[in-house]
């Protein structure tokens, strides 16, 4: 026998849980809102493999092992962001304070090819 559950819109419960709970929901939100893996940030920007491609001037199966890698060339993912709008920035995290690495701002360009 089919039990009949009522649907409840995600905002209703929110609703009735406590305010401290609610906080913490809406910090693990926007932490994996400014986390995420190359293919997700290239879909939550409206791109498709083929326009990346297009503007990185490879071929769109190019794009799809890009997004797979573990480990690529800085220049690479400059270039990744950059075809989307952004902008690349390595930063190193102590207890003291946050340095952003400059060191990488001059690479080749074309060192892409050498990548893929």
């Amino acid at each position: 026998m089919a039990k009949n559950f009522k649907t409840k819109n995600f905002n209703e419960l929110v609703d009735k849980m406590s305010p401290a709970s609610q906080a913490e929901i809406a910090q693990k939100a926007l932490t994996m809102l400014a986390e995420m893996p190359l293919a997700e940030l290239r879909q939550a920007r409206k791109f498709s493999q083929v326009q990346i491609a297009e503007l990185l001037e490879i071929q769109q199966p190019a794009v799809a092992k890009m997004e797979q890698r573990t480990d690529m060339y800085i220049s690479s993912m400059r270039r990744f962001i950059e075809a989307m709008g952004g902008q690349l920035e390595i930063r190193a995290h102590f207890v003291d304070g946050d340095v952003v690495i400059n060191q990488f701002e001059d690479l080749d360009r074309d060192t892409l090819e050498q990548s893929i």
